[in-house]
């Protein structure tokens, strides 16, 4: 990264590039990149790849005012306004996300009661009125995955049908096997785990999917719902073998040793 700044500062300086804030006709075709990058910081703060904690708030905190203040600047792209309802409706279950131990707690098992209603109330406020202009996008769509969750009284009374078609629509926009894989689960909640598997095994030896851990805990997850026993424990040493953040490490082994005891 640094050999690529020094690079792109030597082109600047002998292009004789000048500084300038973009004019209003180029904003549209900037804007995309400009909530990638708060996007993928976010993420990193939501699910850190480093260090001990599962959150890192400090990177949560910044992506949010970055989006607040995207969306403030460009009040009319319904695209900012989705951005900034998904990253509220999302981090809004940070208090449950672990438990007393720092460790993952999942979607299904958090205390609802801890989820912060002001931060989802804004962020639903925000998604309605960025629906109201029609143009949906990515985030849009992210968001009201979000809001589904942010709606339901508890894991059971989730929407998971509805959760399944907005990722069916989201692939048009985000075609990639990582959202494939997120609605294998919604359809395995709607449908049972055996639809879900289905997907999952079709992604399994996707090359960008190898390396995520995330696919193997959701194999794992649903092999067990099947009382498929060992292959769900094979399924969650793979994912241990990618080295993933210590909170979805202490998970992981806290599944094994339930599956152990259960033999």
């Amino acid at each position: 990264m640094a050999k690529r700044l020094v690079r792109a500062k030597a082109k600047i300086r002998e292009a004789r590039i000048p500084f300038r804030i973009p004019g209003e006709a180029e904003l549209p075709e900037r804007l995309g990149a400009v909530l990638r990058v708060i996007y993928l910081l976010f993420t990193e703060g939501h699910l850190a790849t480093r260090g001990e904690a599962l959150v890192r708030a400090d990177l949560c905190d910044r992506a949010i005012a970055l989006a607040r203040r995207v969306a403030s600047l460009l009040p009319g792209e319904p695209e900012a306004a989705g951005l900034l309802a998904l990253l509220l409706l999302t981090d809004a279950r940070r208090a449950a996300r672990t438990d007393a131990l720092g460790d993952l707690v999942l979607l299904a098992d958090q205390d609802r009661g801890r989820w912060d209603q002001d931060m989802i109330a804004e962020g639903e406020a925000i998604l309605e009125a960025a629906l109201r202009h029609g143009r949906p996008g990515r985030y849009q769509l992210h968001a009201a995955i979000a809001a589904c969750h942010s709606t339901a009284a508890s894991g059971e009374s989730t929407d998971w049908r509805q959760i399944a078609l907005l990722y069916a629509e989201l692939i048009r926009y985000e075609p990639t096997p990582v959202v494939e894989a997120n609605r294998a689960v919604a359809v395995a909640m709607a449908e049972g785990p055996a639809a879900g598997l289905v997907i999952l095994d079709a992604l399994a030896h996707h090359p960008q999917l190898r390396r995520w851990a995330q696919l193997y805990i959701a194999r794992a997850e649903l092999l067990r719902r099947l009382g498929r026993d060992g292959e769900a424990a094979d399924a969650y040493r793979s994912a241990l073998e990618l080295e993933p953040a210590p909170a979805s490490r202490s998970f992981i082994s806290r599944r094994l040793r339930e599956l152990e005891g259960a033999d």
